[in-house]
């Protein structure tokens, strides 16, 4: 971790740009290939033997998981057209923060598209309060993974990384590390 420290804080910003755009990178092809089986299988379903017994309910939960999954599709793959238009432009910060705008806006739309998925097969094959609990123990589930455990964590550091970072600071300046410092 030290070593990652001070690898980061000796960065140009260039690099911290660069560095940054080849983590959303990765993310973003994480999340595409989720969305993508999402949406093919969506796009299968009407053509099943069974979605004719479907009631209007089902077809309209159908209609909105489908639309989230091609929105979030589209806003997960826009900052690859954006990279296009600004390519060799040295837009850099600008393509991160709009392909960051973008991803958040995919996960949205993920997040709609996956539990109205779930509405619609559980209305399918449970009854009425299984369906409901079902799906909102799914909603609860995806909101405490993508949202409720980032924003708790955005300021907890646990004691590992904080001694850590009190032996990066020590070393850093000259000092060695601390006579109290534990070995791993």
């Amino acid at each position: 971790m030290a070593t990652e420290k001070a690898r980061i804080t000796n960065e140009t910003e260039k690099q911290r740009w660069d560095r940054n755009f080849a983590d959303l990178l990765q993310e973003l092809r994480v999340t595409q290939t989720g969305i993508q089986i999402l949406f093919a299988f969506l796009l299968t379903l009407p053509f099943s033997s069974g979605f004719p017994r479907t009631t209007a309910f089902q077809k309209d939960v159908f209609v909105i998981a489908l639309l989230s999954a091609a929105a979030s599709t589209a806003m997960v793959i826009s900052p690859v057209a954006f990279h296009r238009a600004l390519f060799r432009q040295g837009r850099k910060p600008e393509l991160v923060r709009y392909a960051h705008k973008m991803l958040t806006g995919g996960l949205a739309f993920l997040l709609v598209s996956m539990v109205s998925s779930v509405l619609l097969i559980t209305d399918f094959i449970l009854d009425w309060p299984m369906t409901l609990i079902t799906t909102a123990a799914t909603g609860v589930f995806f909101l405490s993974f993508w949202a409720g455990i980032p924003w708790f964590r955005r300021n907890w550091i646990d004691d590992d990384a904080e001694e850590e970072d009190e032996e990066f600071e020590q070393e850093a300046s000259g000092g060695g590390p601390s006579p109290t410092a534990r070995v791993s």
